[in-house]
């Protein structure tokens, strides 16, 4: 506990009036029955150089923690070892002087001590005090007792509290949505701890890009996510992962985003790894890919440090989703494109040799790409000239076959593919080998009885 330097210690006394880290007000002496005149004296001053440091540095306004702070002890009063008595508690602003009263009925016949007084001691008091009139009679704060001084303090605490949430979030519930630095001052359990000023804000661990780590002291700019309300009070949320961030970086970086000259469609992102980001310029004159690059690519080389080296790629958009495929997979070639528009699903292939690059490491640019267009897609390998060459013979084969009375489609389709593509092939072919092809004895003699037959009628 650091003792602000307006606060300082009473002469002759162990204990003083201070302000702690949260600057709360320690008022045990202000209840101690044995406080000598000399610090009753100092109450006043102490309590000002409190207000003054707590709406200076904190920024609560003086009349709110005057009435917090009578609040308070009126009710931690209340609950002391002298319950029963109403208590009225005024804090001057100017000097911080403290004033209690308790009040009381004035009656002729006392039932209750600590809520009542004899009409004879009221008028002492106010000599026009008449029986069934409510009088105030001043107190010694000391006359509280112990109790109350802890009970105040604590009330004083949560009070002072309130007043800072409350402030946190009207301080920075208009920037929900914008990007924010602040300074990392600590980590706990994956979350890190972020100072924006006078306030803190979490970094949680599932909000952070994958393999970027900090130091205290580390400066670093979040998205601000949200802020949640829990039962200790509004909590400032950042984010580096949410694809807003990037959005964001886009819009303080490109002026021709923040101006609404090119727009972005859509965009899709694995954080720490790639982000795809569909832009499309409202001005003909205007590029759209080329203003978010920037002149040598200066645009969106500064965000991709910004993010830790994470691969961004900029595509022009289009309506036409054959046109925009084409463009969000490049430079792999969509070829044989289906579209299902009534569930929305592509099918298209691709070269071999293109087939890695549209679908990416562990299928991620496959995802990006689907997530972009909000399509979904059926990616195939494109056969190559060879097996192209090689499935045409097998369909003539087998056509061949199949115009054999007796043989079905299926049946000649097996025996394509165990070698018997022709007539020929048949001629030296006994029973004994289509069963070692897999065919049954049975099929065996039906197939060479229907294969005589044919060529004998040849």
């Amino acid at each position: 506990m650091t003792l602000h330097p307006l606060l300082h210690k009473v002469p002759n006394q162990s204990k003083t009036l201070r302000a702690n880290s949260d600057g709360v007000v320690v008022l045990r002496y202000f209840f101690t029955r044995k406080a000598p005149p000399l610090y009753h004296m100092k109450t006043g001053s102490e309590i000002l150089a409190v207000l003054e440091y707590m709406e200076k540095e904190k920024g609560i306004p003086r009349t709110l923690l005057i009435q917090t702070i009578a609040d308070a002890i009126r009710s931690a009063a209340l609950k002391s070892i002298n319950a029963g008595y109403d208590v009225r508690v005024d804090i001057n602003p100017k000097t911080g002087h403290l004033q209690a009263w308790s009040v009381l009925e004035v009656v002729d016949s006392i039932s209750d001590p600590s809520a009542q007084i004899h009409v004879s001691k009221a008028k002492y008091i106010n000599p026009t005090a008449n029986v069934g009139d409510v009088i105030e009679k001043e107190i010694d704060p000391a006359f509280l007792g112990r109790i109350a001084a802890q009970s105040a303090r604590q009330a004083i605490t949560q009070g002072i509290r309130h007043f800072e949430r409350e402030k946190l979030y009207d301080d920075f519930k208009n920037s929900v949505g914008d990007v924010i630095s602040g300074i990392v001052r600590r980590q706990d359990n994956g979350n890190i701890y972020i100072e924006l000023g006078k306030s803190e804000a979490t970094l949680p661990n599932k909000e952070r890009i994958p393999g970027e780590e900090y130091m205290p002291g580390d400066r670093v700019c979040c998205l601000l996510l949200r802020i949640d309300h829990n039962p200790y009070g509004p909590e400032i949320i950042l984010s580096r992962s949410h694809p807003k961030f990037v959005r964001r970086l886009l819009e303080l970086e490109v002026t021709e985003i923040a101006d609404n000259t090119v727009e972005i469609y859509n965009m899709a992102r694995e954080p720490g790894y790639r982000t795809k980001i569909a832009v499309h310029s409202t001005d003909p004159k205007v590029d759209a890919v080329g203003s978010c690059v920037g002149a040598r690519g200066v645009r969106i080389r500064s965000i991709v440090k910004e993010l830790g080296g994470e691969k961004i790629d900029i595509i022009r958009y289009f309506e036409d989703p054959i046109e925009f495929l084409q463009e969000a997979i490049h430079p792999a070639i969509a070829r044989n494109i289906c579209v299902d528009a009534d569930n929305r699903q592509i099918s298209f292939e691709v070269g071999e040799e293109d087939l890695a690059v549209a679908i990416g490491k562990r299928g991620l640019n496959a995802r990006l790409t689907s997530r972009l267009m909000n399509w979904k897609l059926d990616i195939k390998k494109a056969e190559s000239e060879k097996e192209k060459k090689l499935n045409k013979k097998i369909q003539q084969a087998t056509a061949g076959l199949n115009n054999i009375p007796g043989i079905d489609g299926d049946l000649a389709q097996r025996l394509v593919a165990c070698g018997f593509t022709d007539l020929e092939v048949f001629d030296d072919v006994a029973p004994e080998d289509l069963q070692d092809a897999g065919f049954s004895s049975e099929e065996a003699q039906f197939i060479l009885e229907n294969i005589k037959n044919f060529r004998d009628s040849q």
